[in-house]
């Protein structure tokens, strides 16, 4: 994955210091009920579709904008399923981030999936009860997004109380 040039002009000052980014995914139904994937090119392992918010970026529109990039497919965010703060993590080069997840359902609205960057080794749909192997990271968002329930978040132990 490219890294967003604002991320690039904040590393030119900061380094590889712990930066906490919005990180946004996208659950995306069709009409038949299908979950919309994507084989990552990085992995090669089946997955979720998310990105990163640009400044000043609704992170609605984050997820709709990720989902056209990398599959073709528009979609309309509905609501949200899950707000979570991931483990922190050091890619290769020695950079930082913990990303804050927040993840939406959304309903496709047109196109034809297809891998639409490089991103992506393919992009199809699936039927739920029918995925391929997937991490618990995409499992779990996967079926907050089924629920009709309210968001789903993790709250923190307040010290002391």
């Amino acid at each position: 994955m490219a890294t967003p040039d604002f991320i690039r002009e904040i590393r030119a000052t900061a380094g590889h210091q712990l930066l906490l980014l919005p990180g946004i995914t996208a659950i995306v139904f069709d009409d038949e009920g299908r979950v919309l994937l994507g084989r990552r090119s990085d992995t090669g392992q089946w997955a979720v579709i998310g990105g990163i918010s640009e400044p000043g970026e609704e992170p609605a529109a984050t997820a709709e904008r990720e989902v056209y990039e990398e599959t073709a497919v528009h979609c309309v965010a509905e609501r949200v399923v899950l707000t979570q703060a991931l483990q922190p993590v050091q890619y290769d080069n020695g950079d930082r981030c913990q990303y804050l997840d927040i993840t939406f359902r959304c309903r496709a609205t047109g196109g034809e999936a297809r891998v639409n960057d490089d991103e992506s080794l393919e992009v199809a749909w699936f039927p739920v009860d029918s995925l391929p192997p997937l991490n618990e990271f995409s499992l779990f968002r996967i079926k907050q997004a089924l629920t009709d329930g309210p968001t789903w978040f993790e709250p923190t132990p307040v010290p002391g109380a």
